[in-house]
């Protein structure tokens, strides 16, 4: 299937209602607004980047969406991986405690959600390297899109444990669609590797 005729079809009008229109519905639903525009543009773009990522599962089987895949998932691993940095971005226009402090502070504080936070992190991390150096890596393909796979779950997992502990709008509607849409997500992605082991 061409980008162009995906981009066209149902199934991406309704990707983009639930990984983008749900998660901005819950965040405008919330009483968390009180804070400075430039702070809840930070928070929304890493919902959004979060729940993309999730996305990412449902854009997986076969080649039909890899070129959105790929676009996607750099995009959004890009921007995840500059979130601990963005948290303190708002510091630079406030009195108060310096930006480099507030991030170590953030950094040194080995609380559950801290950790999980960390733990999502390097994953993503070697996510984005060993897809940018896939065929530098010494492993076929298919060895490769398993532990793509493997780490991708372990990573979600993580990640949202981490959003649901840690995060501002982890409300309880938030944390249900996050937990649905990762459940969802590492099933279709054990489903589909189920079913390719057994067709051989």
């Amino acid at each position: 299937m061409k980008m162009s005729t995906y981009l066209k079809s149902d199934s991406f009008i309704q990707s983009i209602l639930v990984f983008t229109g749900m998660p901005l519905l819950i965040w405008a639903l919330g009483s968390l607004h009180e804070r400075s525009l430039l702070k809840e543009s930070i928070s929304i773009m890493t919902i959004l980047a979060f729940c993309q990522m999730i996305g990412l599962f449902f854009w997986s089987r076969g080649n039909r969406h890899a070129g959105l895949h790929k676009i996607v998932g750099y995009t959004c691993v890009t921007v995840l991986l500059f979130h601990p940095v963005l948290l303190v971005v708002p510091r630079f226009f406030a009195s108060g405690v310096p930006p480099v402090d507030a991030l170590a502070t953030i950094l040194t504080t080995f609380n559950q959600g801290v950790v999980l936070g960390m733990l999502a992190w390097c994953l993503m991390l070697i996510i984005g390297i060993t897809s940018l150096a896939r065929r530098k890596l010494p492993m076929k393909y298919t060895t490769w899109r398993v532990l793509h796979g493997i780490l991708a779950m372990l990573f979600v997992s993580i990640a949202a444990w981490h959003v649901i502990d840690l995060g501002r709008h982890a409300s309880l509607s938030m944390s249900i669609l996050i937990i649905v849409m990762t459940a969802g997500g590492i099933q279709i992605l054990l489903k589909n590797y189920t079913c390719k082991y057994f067709k051989k």
